[in-house]
């Protein structure tokens, strides 16, 4: 395959029912759907976990977040590692040495010393979770055009459980969209397009280049035609709003109460998703710009083009703000749109595909060895149309925000299984219940559902090295165990079969 040049289009903390293109008919998205209508969309596409910085850190390195140990924002870290360690597998650093140029316009959040140039990015240096509406750049950017600086009303938030106010959820922008974050982004991303693009005419260079919007992550702080864009009553709300909590790990009653939900009412909540969908708007509108920018500068035919996020995002949905130790699809599934030149347009694939993949698929489409990346698997066969065997099912983790909570998940078909070794085990019927509001682990006649992903989850985890695994051994039916899970070599019986045992 001949190198490819790629654009790679990110969002932060982005909701998959926010798209046209993924079913919402309200939705203001028409560059990403055309997107979709021209390449491939993922229906099952899953972020390895839902943090940025360990979601990020997998898209670089294409390693489970258990296996790079960057495992938390730094923000709010809890004792993680904040930075990969020295000679860890970077697809950039694997990309620069094949002779691609490689730029990053925006957000980096993979690491806290080490910086998106260290890597080998071009690229304005943006750290940080939110618009850094202080930055130098930005702020020559603003004084460059005459554009006025950043200034806020109509602050959302609730009241927090010892009294404070909560997080800012949303506010009014006073800027012109010219002069948003968004708006700054993008016309920095088409200047470095220009520039690859001569490189690309007159010395046949590839390129990659990453557009990684901060939004539309909380805050929601965005100028008054995206603010006011959707009406709050045509919101229709989460079903899963309805959650009472009821034999779910007491922790997501914890962090509604962080996330302030029940300190607002709900037409609150109705206008926190309107702005939420209008700030989507605004990053397609920007992505629109770049996009028109690609076939100005001749570049379609010869671009990859991918579309995706780090996470999801609750927006009120099991009365729930941000994301954190709760494993549902609204923060797990997300977007995951790739149109590679002459591959069939506007396939919906089903398979369960991770963020994870995209790292190879960067790789393949750079006519790079993907196998460093151990964890990853090419896209590539699925986008041209292939069918190659692919599993069943896929599992992601969690390690914890403001505090360490280990969890695992497995997604099945019809079945999601969550084990939290802190609290009671949570397992879904998607197919019956797709807002994940009953959790039927302890239900009579689950038994062999619950066997059969426990024993799965096991396995995969066994064979990917996961130590999580460990914990299954003794506490969960993972049926028959043919290592010592003692790890001493001194007692043949924990091993053995149980007649084998009982006669030793």
């Amino acid at each position: 395959m001949k190198s490819s040049n790629i654009l790679f289009l990110m969002t932060d903390q982005h909701r998959v029912d926010t798209l046209g293109a993924y079913g919402n008919a309200l939705a203001a998205t028409p560059v990403l759907d055309e997107l979709a209508r021209t390449g491939t969309r993922f229906d099952r596409w899953y972020t390895p976990t839902a943090i940025c910085t360990p979601a990020r850190a997998s898209l670089l390195t294409g390693q489970a977040p258990f296996r790079h140990r960057v495992l938390a924002n730094h923000e709010r870290n809890v004792g993680y590692l904040e930075d990969l360690a020295d000679g860890s597998f970077t697809f950039v650093e694997a990309l620069r040495e094949k002779g691609y140029n490689t730029g990053l316009i925006g957000k980096w959040h993979a690491g806290t010393e080490k910086k998106a140039a260290d890597f080998g990015f071009d690229g304005p240096d943006l750290p940080g979770w939110h618009n850094p509406v202080d930055n130098e750049d930005y702020l020559d950017f603003l004084r460059e055009n005459g554009l006025p600086p950043y200034e806020i009303s109509d602050r959302i938030r609730g009241t927090l459980p010892n009294g404070g106010p909560g997080n800012l959820l949303a506010a009014r922008l006073h800027q012109p969209v010219e002069a948003t974050f968004e708006y700054y982004l993008a016309s920095r991303t088409i200047e470095l397009l220009e520039r690859y693009a001569d490189d690309v005419r007159r010395e046949e260079t590839p390129f990659f280049l990453e557009l990684s919007f901060f939004g539309p992550h909380l805050p929601y702080i965005i100028p008054d035609e995206y603010f006011d864009m959707f009406d709050p009553a045509a919101i229709e709300l989460p079903r899963s709003i309805a959650e009472t909590f009821e034999g779910k790990p007491p922790v997501q009653r914890n962090y509604s109460a962080h996330w302030t939900f029940d300190t607002m009412p709900i037409e609150v909540t109705r206008k926190l998703i309107a702005v939420y969908w209008g700030y989507v708007a605004l990053i397609d509108q920007q992505i629109g710009r770049v996009m028109a920018a690609l076939e100005r500068l001749g570049l379609v035919d010869d671009t990859a083009v991918f579309f995706t996020c780090d996470h999801g995002e609750f927006t009120g949905a099991h009365r729930l703000h941000d994301k954190g130790p709760a494993m549902y699809e609204d923060i797990y599934r997300t977007p995951g749109i790739v149109r590679i030149p002459g591959a069939p347009a506007g396939q919906v694939r089903t398979e369960f595909v991770s963020l994870l993949d995209a790292t190879a698929t960067i790789l393949e489409l750079a006519g790079i060895d993907p196998s460093p990346a151990v964890d990853s698997r090419s896209l590539v066969p699925l986008v041209q149309g292939e069918n190659p065997a692919w599993a069943p099912d896929i599992v992601c983790e969690f390690h914890g925000h403001h505090f360490p909570y280990p969890q695992r998940m497995l997604r099945d078909d019809r079945y999601k299984l969550v084990v939290n070794p802190d609290s009671v085990n949570e397992l879904y019927d998607l197919q019956q219940d797709p807002d994940e509001l009953s959790n039927v682990y302890e239900q009579p006649g689950m038994d062999a559902v619950r066997s059969r992903l426990m024993q799965r989850l096991y396995g995969v985890l066994r064979e990917r090295g996961d130590n999580f695994y460990h914990w299954m051994t003794t506490m969960y039916d993972v049926g028959a165990v043919d290592h010592d899970p003692t790890q001493s070599g001194l007692d043949e019986t924990t091993y053995l079969s149980g007649d084998e045992a009982s006669a030793a």
